[in-house]
């Protein structure tokens, strides 16, 4: 549990507040570390740990990315009809909704280091039987036990991340997931452009391995050894990821002391979300997610080859394409983060959603009226890479981050669980749609999606707050007013 976590739970206490920021104070001139409004480096094994623990984030980005260069080539030689394909392309959010749904529970009862090396196993054995398929069926199951892993990561990494890292370097080394996700699926487009669809799926299985061998090299998070009461290791685990030279003590101290204050609040149950005081959390929560993916992007991710070929430009060519502007922008909102502040590169993003999909259904339409034949390719790659990169920049992580900064630490577990199911059973809806929406209208398909890309920016204008540079008291204090009282 991060610290920032732990002092959400005291918004309900004004008392608590006060004496709180008096010890943030304290701690703010002596030490560095998750509470501080400034100093603390990275040091070596906070970096450490972060590469091992996002190479999950790669595992993510590769099992969404790999549909899309494959889909030829499995569906030649196994036989596969387009509702098969679609099938193999959406079960992996299947698999991610029930990972999800069952991640807290177990984050919180194993640990954070146990639950990525178990989610692990599921991808490894998943992964090999993608590559060994001879029918559909084996396929979907391989499929269907890697979206259970990447379910189970999704929730882990960022949370790990974010319990082993100082405050003020919080923001930029938690975003790094999002950027692991995209050089996950870029490196798969790139690769499967030149390898074929079983090689592919071997070659998922590496980072799979690199995280299984490197969780024996890095600490526990410290925020959950200090949750089931293990507060000798929690300070040792401090010190290691501070430095020897750090002094801790008052850190620990700390973390002992919000732990045992937040002991005194029940977990809350999922149901206990659908409360007034909870309103607004709830809908940013769940509304940017919902925007997020109904915005059409695990349609694009799964089947960029696809819709390159539909629009008359090379598949290959066109993925190449979003690799190259994919993992430069996403390492932009990386820099960003915490430098402009979390809404307007919302804004921004999503509004370069929306002229990339409208972009890509006028390059359908004029193929549809027979005009601009010449030009239509290439308006769906510059609308394609445009969606892509404005994505990348932060439609992709800023909802992530936002949703562990604008929930309670009483009902953060509940309230993770829910968005992200919702999140997984948007991905699923659009993944196992997107083929018969483009068989219905494909210039119909990109401008429902380019709508909802725009009604984004309406709903971060007017419903999204801005958290830079705030404690997550005020954050708290701001949007559910009634629990301070």
């Amino acid at each position: 549990m991060s610290r920032e976590s732990i002092e959400e739970g005291a918004t309900s206490s004004p008392l608590l507040l006060n004496d709180r920021s008096q010890i943030r104070g304290r701690d703010d001139a002596s030490l560095g570390g998750d509470g501080q409004s400034g100093g603390s480096s990275a040091t070596t094994v906070v970096v450490i740990s972060t590469m091992v623990a996002v190479s999950g984030s790669y595992v993510f980005g590769s099992a969404v990315g790999y549909s899309s260069p494959t889909q030829s080539g499995i569906m030649n030689d196994l036989g596969l009809s387009v509702a098969e394909y679609s099938l193999f392309g959406s079960i992996l959010t299947i698999g991610a909704t029930v990972g999800a749904l069952m991640s807290g529970k177990i984050a919180d009862y194993t640990g954070r280091r146990l639950l990525m090396g178990f989610s692990e196993i599921f991808c490894i054995v998943g992964w090999l039987g993608i590559a060994f398929s001879k029918a559909s069926w084996w396929l979907d199951v391989g499929r269907l036990l890697v979206g259970y892993g990447i379910g189970l990561l999704a929730y882990v990494v960022p949370i790990y991340i974010a319990e082993i890292t100082p405050k003020n370097i919080r923001g930029g080394f938690t975003t790094v997931h999002q950027l692991m996700i995209c050089c996950g699926a870029s490196a798969m487009y790139l690769v499967g452009a030149f390898v074929s669809w079983r090689i592919l799926a071997l070659i998922g299985t590496i980072p799979c391995l690199f995280q299984v061998l490197g969780l024996f090299f890095i600490p526990e998070s410290p925020r959950w050894l200090a949750k089931i009461g293990r507060w000798k290791e929690c300070e040792a685990v401090l010190q290691r990821l501070r430095g020897e030279n750090t002094d801790v003590s008052d850190e620990a101290a700390e973390i002992k002391d919000y732990t045992e204050t937040l002991q005194q609040h029940s977990e809350a149950r999922i149901f206990e979300l659908f409360q007034w005081k909870y309103a607004h959390s709830l809908i940013v929560g769940v509304g940017l997610m919902v925007l997020q993916q109904f915005g059409g992007v695990n349609g694009i991710v799964f089947y960029a080859s696809s819709i390159f070929v539909s629009a008359g430009f090379s598949g290959s060519v066109g993925t190449i394409a979003m690799v190259v502007v994919q993992v430069p922008m996403t390492a932009l909102g990386v820099v960003l983060m915490d430098i402009s502040g979390r809404r307007p590169l919302l804004m921004i993003s999503a509004a370069g959603t929306c002229l990339g999909c409208f972009l890509v259904a006028l390059s359908f339409l004029s193929q549809d009226l027979h005009k601009w034949t010449v030009v239509s390719p290439f308006l769906a790659l510059i609308g394609v890479l445009t969606y892509t990169g404005s994505f990348s920049l932060g439609m992709g992580g800023i909802p992530w981050v936002i949703m562990s900064e604008v929930f309670p630490i009483n009902m953060k577990g509940s309230a993770g669980s829910l968005v992200t199911v919702v999140n997984w059973l948007g991905s699923w809806i659009i993944s196992y749609a997107f083929n018969f929406l483009m068989n219905w209208s494909s210039a119909g398909t990109f401008f429902i999606f380019s709508s909802i890309c725009g009604l984004s920016v309406l709903f971060v204008l007017k419903l999204v707050p801005e958290t830079k540079g705030r404690t997550l008291e005020e954050i708290q204090a701001s949007m559910n007013p009634f629990s301070a009282k």
